[in-house]
């Protein structure tokens, strides 16, 4: 495969990109429609973000128009590519899959777009496909390698054994997993995640990513997983998950994470079950006892729905350099400020301004989309520059995420 594109394909895909705004998510429709009529390959999605509700969809329209749109500046689409390998290492995405998908997105554009998708346009496509396959894989590949051969590592699916179930609150369990085989686990960056593989009664595989809740120690991990009020998966979990339940899981994946030796303050921004890959950095950060300022600000809805809380109270109470602040948007009538909570309401940009250290620290954000939205526009708009900002989201990448 040759290392560049031609200048006759990046020509043509440039011109298809007016078609792309307007037919992208049909075209993406149809690649799916067409991918998932080999259940071998249907089975490697996640199903919950598909389907006329899902996001998947809309978040690969928009990749594919922003890849089309930089076609001349791919470094644009480093961090993206990035994620993308990183899911596809946790859900085993392997070299042989990608003719399947190449199939799938080339016929989707030939019936979609008709007599526009002449037959140089289609040859454009799948030379500009392959081109950015052929990028993944090599990472993937280093990915895999890195998994492999790290001490715990492993590839593939791994059997582990559910040791013990902890409600955090009314919507949040805990599940700490041990390897069935007994051995040690490779010791994953504080901020991701584990990729499982669920085969839950008249449903076909499902797969689910889930942040690790809490620091390497080489030994287990642990989950902290939200109730969903239609989840398959977490209701599943939830209900049927008790300790000595065996699942099948991947290696830890995902760019979002702390550095090994971060030289800036800290900031951990969370909503809601976005708190599961802060709680992982905080018990790192703690462990650590650097000295560096660590700010902890956490946004849920109550004291019920507040999970963890008397864990991280504990953490901070350990170490001068943490400072925890919880906003309870809608406190319960019996709460006390400065008891059950700090601040009362949402967190603004105002409060983020005038209690963090925008000019210097580095900020890792985590939760629902306009939860992040928020924070990073208003993280932006202070002047923080985007490379202080790292965030993760739960479910694929779609609107002002995507770009």
């Amino acid at each position: 495969m040759s290392q560049t594109l031609s200048e006759r394909s990046i020509a043509l895909v440039k011109l298809t990109v007016p078609a792309l705004e307007a037919h992208g998510l049909a075209i993406v429709h149809e690649m799916y429609a067409r991918l998932f009529r080999n259940p071998e390959i249907r089975d490697l999605f996640n199903q919950s973000h598909h389907g006329d509700s899902g996001s998947q969809p809309r978040a690969l329209a928009q990749a594919i128009l922003a890849y089309a749109g930089n076609i001349e500046n791919l470094a644009a689409l480093a961090p993206a590519v990035e994620r993308i390998a990183q899911k596809h290492v946790g859900l085993q995405i392997k070299p042989e899959h990608y003719p399947h998908v190449a199939e799938a997105l080339i016929g989707a554009i030939r019936s979609v777009l008709g007599e526009a998708s002449t037959p140089q346009v289609l040859e454009a496509w799948g030379e500009a496909y392959w081109f950015l396959a052929n990028i993944l894989i090599a990472r993937e590949e280093r990915i895999y390698g890195e998994q492999k051969h790290a001490a715990g590592g492993w590839n593939g699916w791994r059997d582990f054994r559910v040791e013990d179930v902890v409600r955090e609150s009314r919507v949040i369990t805990s599940f700490v997993l041990r390897p069935v085989d007994g051995k040690p686990v490779l010791r994953h960056k504080p901020g991701q995640y584990l990729t499982f593989w669920l085969e839950i009664p008249g449903h076909a595989p499902v797969k689910r990513n889930y942040s690790i809740s809490s620091a390497a120690n080489g030994e287990s991990y642990r989950i902290s997983v939200k109730r969903e009020a239609f989840g398959l998966a977490s209701g599943w979990l939830h209900d049927h998950a008790a300790p000595g339940t065996v699942l099948k899981v991947s290696a830890p994946a995902g760019e979002f994470h702390l550095p090994d030796h971060p030289e800036r303050p800290v900031v951990l921004l969370s909503g809601g079950v976005g708190l599961t890959p802060m709680i992982a950095m905080l018990e790192t950060l703690a462990a650590r006892s650097s000295g560096l300022p660590v700010h902890y600000v956490h946004g849920t809805h109550d004291r019920h729905t507040h999970a963890m809380r008397e864990h991280v109270r504990a953490l901070a109470a350990k170490d001068a350099a943490l400072r925890v602040v919880d906003f309870h948007q809608t406190p319960l009538a019996d709460e006390v400020a400065g008891r059950d909570y700090d601040e009362a309401g949402l967190i603004t940009p105002e409060w983020l301004t005038a209690n963090t250290p925008t000019g210097e620290a580095d900020y890792y954000i985590c939760g629902p989309r306009p939860f992040l939205r928020a924070m990073i526009a208003a993280l932006s708009l202070s002047g923080v520059p985007s490379d202080r900002l790292h965030y993760e989201f739960f479910g694929p990448a779609d609107e002002a995420l995507a770009a």
